[in-house]
């Protein structure tokens, strides 16, 4: 059964998944929402540091607040020192970046222990009858120094696809579970970055 908290008047469940992991550490969550909170001790790290921009307003539509941004940087390029946090924890971020492999190389980098992701599974969400976005193409795009032109889910995994991309990098996977254990419409990904 999932733990529920009271948060700013509204019940919210917890993820015993990811508190499990990063319970009593302290990192970064990259582009934290208030509707989807987490509990976490981190930092929220946005791109954008205005709070009325299309996010902004659908976490008030969704919640009745907004979660305020601590740093403002671009997912993929953080200003923090290697290993400056225990963690980088990222709910339905990672598919909104156009070189989501030099994200996970920037969140690796700034984590001492963990990278946890939750990832929107296509069955589950909007993104359904897409097609899958592949190592091959995640590679080119990188090499081209890929960025994002416009908003939106650039790419899409499945749970099993998320993990085959992570075995070709030679990103050390050490937990997963799909679906996730909060809202249950992605999969959830931890990820070594102790190496």
């Amino acid at each position: 059964m999932l733990a529920r908290r009271i948060l700013w008047g509204r019940a919210q469940h917890r993820s015993a998944f990811v508190d499990r992991y990063l319970g009593g550490l302290t990192g970064i969550e990259i582009g934290g929402a208030a509707h989807n909170d987490y509990g976490l001790d981190a930092l929220n790290v946005d791109r954008f540091g205005e709070m009325d921009t299309i996010y902004k307003q659908e976490e008030w539509r969704l919640s009745g607040r907004k979660r305020p941004v601590d740093v403002v940087a671009p997912g993929d390029d953080l200003p923090f020192a290697d290993g400056a946090f225990d963690f980088v924890f990222a709910s339905h971020v990672i598919e909104h970046l156009a070189d989501p492999i030099r994200a996970l190389q920037e969140w690796i980098r700034v984590a001492r222990k963990y990278v946890i992701l939750v990832v929107p599974h296509p069955d589950r969400t909007f993104d359904r009858g897409r097609e899958l976005t592949t190592t091959a193409e995640l590679l080119d795009r990188h090499e081209r120094g890929a960025t994002a032109e416009t908003e939106g889910h650039w790419s899409v995994w499945t749970h099993e696809s998320f993990l085959g991309l992570c075995s070709d990098l030679g990103v050390e996977v050490v937990d997963s579970l799909d679906p996730d254990d909060k809202v249950g419409n992605g999969f959830m990904v931890v990820i070594d970055a102790s190496r």
